[in-house]
């Protein structure tokens, strides 16, 4: 896609716009090119500080997914404060192929990127339970009505965590009655909230 013509503001806040920033950890401050495709809005850094500061103490050691990953920001964060290992899945190729060179980039090995809608993802993968799992599907699709059950069929490690963050207007779809809210808040147009899963 042909980039328009664009005066040095603009040009300076699409830079910024391309690049994502780890925010703590063992890449701290590392800045990684993102797609510029449209669509794409990773997790503003706010946002991740606050969740961070919520499940810092959980991350270390812990096996974790980044479903609808798009930039990547979440699965990155965490594995730079320790994660196991990281899935991370979206239905777009150049999304995923970014993220193969960034986790390059990175030197990271234990992860796995896989391009494929996320719903069949995990309704065709041999389930793995997570101990972390962070949803930010794109909004307005309906996808967590679609997502949630499919948690259910193994996905999920007792006592996992589920992120999920989405446009603040949207109602939560019915959630299995062993899903506990623990934290909740909102930024802007997206509220995001931490459910903790016990069996």
């Amino acid at each position: 896609m042909k980039k328009k013509p664009l005066n040095n503001a603009s040009s300076k806040s699409q830079a910024k716009a391309a690049k994502l920033r780890i925010i703590a950890g063992e890449w701290r401050s590392r800045q990684l090119p993102i797609p510029n495709i449209e669509g794409l809005r990773p997790t503003p850094d706010r946002v991740r500080e606050t969740l961070f500061n919520w499940i810092n103490h959980e991350i270390p050691g812990a096996v974790c997914a980044d479903f609808f990953c798009g930039s990547g920001a979440l699965g990155l964060e965490a594995l730079s404060r320790g994660a196991k290992h990281l899935t991370f899945v979206d239905n777009s190729r150049v999304v995923t192929q970014q993220m193969t060179q960034n986790l390059a980039t990175l030197g990271a090995t234990n992860a796995s990127v896989t391009a494929q809608n996320t719903a069949v993802f995990l309704d065709t993968a041999t389930p793995q339970p997570m101990d972390i799992v962070f949803l930010d599907p794109p909004f307005r699709k309906g996808w967590l009505a679609q997502i949630i059950p499919l948690l259910e069929k193994g996905w999920l490690a007792d006592r996992a965590l589920v992120y999920i963050e989405m446009e603040k207007e949207a109602l939560l779809p019915e959630l299995p009655a062993h899903w506990s809210l623990i934290k909740e808040k909102t930024a802007g147009q997206l509220v995001y909230r931490l459910f903790s899963i016990t069996k």
